[in-house]
């Protein structure tokens, strides 16, 4: 490991999320599509039940870095589903973390899911979940692949307060459409109480969650190891605006 990298590792190990410092920052950052999904995954677990033998899906996986994460630390069968990464691609670096009995990767839109119906224990999205779910009924069809009395649980981004139709001026330069996905965690928890097949057990502010995602992406883009544009200016902008927000329910 030279220089560099070594002091990202350590930079980026925080006591906030032991099981994901375990890991090698060069093969995390290589293979990941937003502030680190392990860290949103352990986040959640914090919440939810997994147990070694669960059937979980995983909704918008990107390259796997949640799953495999999962599969390692509790041991659960995780469904590796995404849209836009190739299945073979996300084989390749499941079998290379040596997590292949574990974890399945597949090709689906989240819009036209492949799977039976009550088919799993848990369901998650890390970093995705906004793109897509954003509305009730949405809501009623992804939980209809859940069994009775499992949970589903999402990391996604978030805002301190709504933006309705006024977009903070510090954050205008930067601004694009999706960010009007981004919610705060009681938007969210009162999409899901429309559910009358859901139960909210919680709906919270990652603690540190602006820090967290700035800290990620400057200390990655700094050190040359940033694969993507990154949100580094946009968040030294919104002073604070933008955290993650995590919601986690159970099935009746």
């Amino acid at each position: 490991m030279n220089e560099t990298i070594a002091r990202v590792q350590q930079m980026l190990s925080l006591e906030q999320f032991p099981r994901s410092s375990a890991y090698d920052i060069e093969w995390v950052s290589e293979n990941e599509m937003g502030p680190n999904a392990m860290w949103l995954a352990e986040f959640l677990s914090e919440k939810m039940q997994f147990s070694k033998g669960m059937k979980v899906l995983d909704l918008g996986c990107g390259k796997g870095l949640s799953s495999v994460f999962l599969a390692k630390e509790f041991g659960v069968n995780v469904y590796a589903t995404d849209l836009w990464i190739h299945t073979t691609d996300n084989f390749l670096r499941i079998k290379e973390m040596e997590v292949e009995d574990l974890v399945t990767p597949i090709h689906a839109d989240a819009m036209k899911l492949p799977f039976a119906r009550g088919f799993f224990d848990a369901i998650v999205s890390l970093d995705a979940y906004h793109y897509f779910g954003t509305n009730e009924m949405y809501l009623e069809e992804i939980l209809s692949y859940l069994k009775p009395n499992g949970q589903i649980g999402i990391v996604v981004p978030s805002v301190l307060k709504e933006f309705h139709d006024e977009i903070p001026e510090s954050i205008k330069p930067y601004w694009e459409p999706y960010l009007y996905t981004h919610h705060t965690p009681e938007w969210w928890r009162k999409l899901w109480e429309h559910s009358d097949q859901l139960k909210v057990e919680v709906a919270d502010t990652m603690p540190n969650g602006y820090e967290n995602w700035l800290l990620w992406d400057k200390t990655l883009k700094d050190a040359g190891m940033l694969r993507r544009s990154g949100d580094v200016e946009m968040l030294l902008a919104d002073d604070g605006i933008f955290s993650f927000c995590r919601v986690v329910g159970t099935k009746f």
